[in-house]
């Protein structure tokens, strides 16, 4: 099959999120996966697709039926489906790669060329200097030993448990995220990053999740810095057709 040139690029849909209609807001992303052209070229899944995810040996969590086919079929279909771990999203250790064809991109960021154009991809988290509390934390969540014992846990009472902690979500809280321009960390790694690159290899678009604030932005040393959105209000991604890249929105209110 011939491929036409399209790779989207979506992030914090947080679905299983307890706020709202949140097994609507799963069948509209679903929808929307079903809408992705099987001769597609790519699918990007820059993290926290999922508010709460852990996998035991043969326990997955329920609540998303339709999401999961619709990635699977696009795979199936020989669509790549790159999927980035996010902090809500950490724990995967097999199941989808094994189960539904992912790419799982575990060093983040990822450097990639497309149509002749370089993007850089994450979700966001812990690139940039400062905020040392945050990594301390994302260093107990990858810890492999916390890991197990967590698995020694009943998936009832895991689940429970991520489940509620999920719920600090500041999505959850109506917090918007206040952006501060070129002072924001991500925006200093962007620029940082651009000027480690070899002359020949700059990057074109610099693409990150995790902040739920959409963003364009020319960073002075070359290159654009898009941020996505996230699936709970705005429904946005992002769709490069090998010549441009565009924001689109795959839903402007819940159906």
């Amino acid at each position: 099959m011939d491929r036409r040139e399209l790779y989207y690029f979506i992030s914090d849909t947080h679905l299983g999120l307890r706020y709202g209609d949140f097994q609507a807001r799963e069948k509209v992303f679903a929808s929307f996966l079903q809408q992705i052209p099987k001769d597609a070229k790519a699918v990007y899944l820059l993290g926290d697709i999922f508010d709460f995810w852990y996998e035991y040996k043969d326990v997955i969590p329920r609540g998303y039926t339709r999401t999961l086919g619709a990635l699977a079929a696009l795979a199936d279909a020989g669509v790549e489906v790159h999927f980035f771990n996010g902090n809500h999203d950490i724990w995967t250790y097999g199941y989808f790669e094994q189960e539904l064809g992912f790419v799982m991109e575990r060093r983040q960021p990822a450097v990639v060329r497309l149509c002749g154009k370089n993007f850089c991809l994450a979700h966001g988290d812990a690139l940039a200097e400062g905020d040392r509390g945050y990594r301390v934390l994302k260093s107990v969540f990858t810890c492999r030993f916390l890991q197990k014992l967590f698995s020694c846990m009943h998936p009832r009472w895991a689940f429970k448990f991520g489940y509620g902690w999920s719920r600090h979500n500041r999505l959850a809280k109506g917090i918007n995220y206040k952006f501060r321009e070129e002072d924001e960390p991500i925006v200093k790694f962007s620029e940082q990053f651009q000027l480690s690159q070899p002359a020949g290899d700059k990057i074109d678009y610099f693409i990150f999740g995790h902040y739920h604030f959409d963003l364009d932005m020319e960073l002075k040393n070359g290159g654009h810095l898009f941020l996505l959105g996230e699936g709970i209000n705005r429904f946005d991604y992002l769709l490069f057709d090998g010549q441009r890249l565009r924001k689109l929105y795959y839903s402007q209110k819940m159906e």
